[in-house]
């Protein structure tokens, strides 16, 4: 039931409220938005929060500047974002990796990714593809198995700690091969040493590989999900290896303490963007399938990604400094 108001009141409140609203109200953003990718330039997520750019400046009014901060799995970009003043002006691009498994694999990490982040929104979800050089000559999983089987190898990540360390080291157990981990800084220069046979595979997302595979540079021996971009490449579980369906997310977050108004704005934004349907089949043609979704979903996500992921770095043994 809604009270009327004493007449006393009647005369004032047509101007006190808007005033209140204004003062409770942030201005933002009214200058530009730094949204930290920390990954060099060229690799998979940068490749998507570039893509999303120019649509958000338009959006949100206000220039979004990206600034690549790669290093340790992503982490370090991540810290300096988590460390930043929580006013709505420094965003950071956030996956699975740098979220869900930093917190099992680094004893130092410099955040906590349940504690230290306000969780804007999902961009989009990306599965996952084992790429070979040619000169191994393996189109099939059974036929890299049997390539690598035998001989010291190697293989190549876009870093230490990230989903496409794990799923080497997954790969290498599960196929007991003699298989060494050569990460990078960033997917780029990991490509670069694949396609001229420095390392022998590759776990990482389509949206960086299938350029070099749709070239003949690199063969797609196997994704974890099937994926439009990479269409006559089979799954795992299609070729007798069901265990292997892992897919990165990628989202937005603030630092902790952001104000809600501006989390709301943000997740807002992005999910008009991620809407639009150029911009959907941009990131399709990429081999991302958009999720606009609330800032809630992407938080009860990492929430369940830390136990998942964190249960099968016990399993592997695998951890850093």
């Amino acid at each position: 039931m809604i009270r009327a108001l004493p007449l006393a009141l009647l005369s004032v409140a047509p101007l006190a409220l808007p005033l209140a609203a204004a003062a409770a109200e942030p201005a933002w953003p009214d200058k530009p938005i730094t949204l930290i990718v920390p990954f060099p330039a060229g690799g998979g997520t940068d490749l998507v929060v570039r893509t999303l750019q120019p649509a958000l400046t338009r959006q949100l009014q206000q220039t979004v500047i990206i600034q690549n901060a790669g290093g340790a799995g992503g982490t370090v970009g991540t810290g300096q974002a988590a460390r930043a003043r929580p006013d709505g002006y420094t965003a950071v691009a956030v996956t699975t990796s740098t979220v869900a498994l930093s917190a099992s694999l680094y004893r130092n990490l410099p955040y906590k990714p349940a504690h230290d982040f306000d969780y804007v929104g999902f961009i989009g979800t990306s599965p996952y593809v084992l790429a070979a050089q040619p000169a191994l000559k393996a189109t099939t999983l059974p036929a890299l198995v049997a390539a690598l089987k035998g001989r010291s190898a190697t293989y190549a990540s876009v870093g230490a700690g990230t989903v496409s360390h794990l799923l080497g080291e997954m790969f290498k157990k599960d196929e007991r091969l003699d298989l060494t981990h050569v990460p990078y800084r960033g997917a780029a220069p990991a490509y670069t040493d694949l396609i001229g046979g420095q390392v022998d595979i590759m776990f990482d997302n389509p949206v960086g590989l299938a350029p070099f595979v749709q070239s003949g540079k690199l063969v797609a021996v196997a994704t974890t999900a099937a994926t439009p971009i990479l269409p006559n490449v089979p799954t795992f579980a299609a070729q007798g290896m069901p265990a292997y369906t892992q897919s990165l997310w990628y989202g937005l977050a603030f630092p902790k303490g952001t104000p809600p108004a501006i989390v709301q704005k943000m997740n807002l934004a992005l999910n008009t963007v991620l809407r639009d349907p150029a911009i959907a089949a941009d990131l399709a043609a990429k081999g991302v399938d958009v999720h606009p979704d609330t800032a809630d979903a992407l938080a009860h996500t990492v929430s369940h990604d830390l136990a998942f992921w964190g249960e099968l770095i016990t399993t592997l043994g695998v951890q850093f400094d």
